[in-house]
């Protein structure tokens, strides 16, 4: 029998991006329902019934707060799910939870990581109603007990003058019952051990979601990572501004006199936007031709280990499709035994080559569960992770090239991994240690595969992203590979300032994001001065590099 489908709702006054948030949870497979209204969405609420509510919320508006408290002390209501939708920054989400939201995430947010997060949310409530459910059935079996004792000593007082029937009734009975307590043990010794593997499997796939990606999922990631390289990488926004000045000259030709001296004024400005980008865009250039062939994306496949009894966590079992078999909620089902595939979550991040057989990164990118609060999760359930298949991947390389660890810094945020890099034939990066290398309000690049995947296929168009999705399923692994493949794998180039250089980081505004850590940060000399080690979240902001001579140590030979 197919399970129900969640229903989320959403209440967002900006119709733009309530349509976006609409589109991208009915992709992954949902019921939704809108509305502008936080008055009219929480009477839904209450007549319809929703698993999770998703609202976008002003944490100043005294009516907000006061409806997120309406919605969690109902009792008809309790068990809904919140995630708020909000602006600010630490201090502001944890606000947020304490008037009672279960999640929090703070603008621009990704639609990857928003997904993930309402699919941890809705697998924390099944959780909860499964083990209400269970609990409900260990109690009518204790009451079914009681009665069966109840009805023993009922006919022992009735049959007590017929000796062979009491033995009989007696005989009978005891069976009956020894029965029913084996039936009661098994089942709560199977209870048991279901809700142990269930919330170790819970608490593990809450950080698998966001290195999965299925079919949908990379498109509409694909869609986001679009819309956010027209505003940071200098190349595209050179393409849009050619493409802009074209048509400009096209609608002149065309247009009635009234119209002509505001098209001239458009077509003036973006001729000056254009000059300026391209400017720049020769820089970009400059450093593509030069940097971006030794500049590497890397996929870090991590399994996970059973403390006690050294075994892979699997599937459950594959289905004919290819996919994990599913519980009754849809959630993925894993177990420490049997064949089926381990599972596995994926993550990237971005490597160059600066020294002989050598890729300078970051730590955190070749463990990523190192000083991951979320992943610290899986270690108190037993579980330990490993790095399962470590991969670089570079521009026109004929196929992706396994790498291992070499070492970790011990004094910052940086590792090299080293791998036969002996036929790719390409140049190690020049690199600048000089404290007069780094210097405040000049000029950087910083080159990176932001994002992961998901701006790689940004740049193959929607028609390419729908057929990648659909021959690759979505499988990380395959995924890149089909991106090597049509050539598509190339770092994301973006200008900007150094703001500070401090004793142990550069602090500056080149636009980059997750998926970034571990690039090289180029100066107007043209040589590495830092690797990128900490990103905000989306693009834009004050992003943070280590300075390179921390990593001088780890290229000795």
């Amino acid at each position: 029998m197919a399970s129900k489908r969640e229903r989320i709702l959403i209440v967002e006054a900006a119709a733009d991006l309530r349509g976006s948030l609409e589109e991208l949870l009915r992709s992954a497979g949902y019921e939704v329902a809108v509305s502008e209204s936080q008055a009219e969405g929480f009477k839904f609420i209450r007549d319809a019934g929703v698993d999770l509510l998703l609202l976008s919320a002003d944490l100043a508006d005294i009516q907000c707060c006061d409806a997120l408290a309406e919605v969690k002390g109902n009792s008809l209501t309790a068990d809904t799910r919140v995630v708020l939708l909000i602006r600010g920054g630490g201090t502001e989400r944890a606000r947020a939870l304490e008037l009672g939201a279960d999640e929090v995430l703070s603008a621009p947010w990704e639609p990857a990581e928003l997904l993930a997060r309402v699919r941890a949310q809705l697998r924390g409530k099944h959780s909860i109603e499964e083990l209400r459910d269970k609990t409900r059935i260990a109690d009518e079996g204790r009451e079914m007990a009681q009665t069966a004792f109840q009805a023993l000593a009922v006919t022992e007082k009735l049959t007590r003058d017929a000796f062979s029937l009491d033995r009989a009734l007696k005989i009978g009975v005891s069976a009956l019952f020894a029965v029913a307590l084996v039936i009661a043990g098994i089942f709560f010794l199977f209870s048991h051990r279901a809700n142990k593997e269930a919330n170790r499997a819970y608490s593990v796939i809450a950080q698998l979601e966001r290195g999965v990606h299925r079919q949908e999922q990379l498109v509409a990631a694909a869609r986001s990572a679009r819309a956010e390289m027209q505003q940071s990488d200098v190349l595209v926004q050179k393409q849009q501004l050619q493409q802009q000045s074209e048509e400009l000259r096209q609608k002149i030709s065309g247009a009635e006199p009234g119209e002509v001296s505001s098209l001239r004024k458009q077509l003036a400005e973006t001729t000056t936007r254009l000059q300026r980008v391209e400017t720049e865009s020769q820089s970009a250039e400059e450093v593509i031709r030069a940097y971006a062939p030794s500049v590497c994306l890397l996929h870090v496949s991590v399994s996970f280990i059973d403390r006690d009894t050294g075994r892979p966590l699997r599937y459950g079992g594959i289905n004919p499709n290819g996919e994990p078999l599913q519980d009754s909620e849809g959630n993925p089902i894993y177990t420490l035994d049997g064949r089926a595939p381990e599972v596995r979550a994926d993550f990237f991040g971005t490597g160059f080559i600066a020294g002989e057989g050598r890729i300078l990164t970051n730590h955190h990118v070749v463990q990523p569960w190192w000083k991951n609060d979320e992943l610290a999760a899986v270690l108190s359930q037993g579980l330990n992770p490993g790095i399962a298949e470590l991969t670089a991947y570079f521009p026109d390389a004929a196929a992706g090239i396994p790498v291992s660890i070499s070492q970790i810094s011990e004094e910052a945020d940086l590792a090299t991994v080293k791998g036969d890099l002996s036929g790719l034939k390409k140049p190690i990066l020049k690199l600048d240690g000089r404290k007069e290398a780094a210097v405040s309000g000049q000029t950087l690049l910083s080159l990176g595969y932001a994002t992961g995947i998901s701006a790689i296929l940004a740049r193959a168009g929607e028609d390419a992203v729908s057929d990648i999705a659909k021959t690759t399923g979505g499988n990380p692994k395959k995924v890149v590979d089909e991106l090597l493949r049509r050539k598509l794998i190339r770092p994301l180039v973006t200008q900007g300032h150094i703001g500070d250089v401090l004793p142990d980081k550069i602090v500056y505004d080149a636009q980059t994001t997750s998926g970034g850590s571990g690039g090289p940060l180029i100066n107007r000399d043209g040589e590495v001065i830092g690797v990128t080690f900490a990103v905000v979240r989306g693009f834009g902001g004050s992003n943070f590099g280590v300075p390179i001579r921390f990593a001088q140590p780890l290229l000795k030979p």
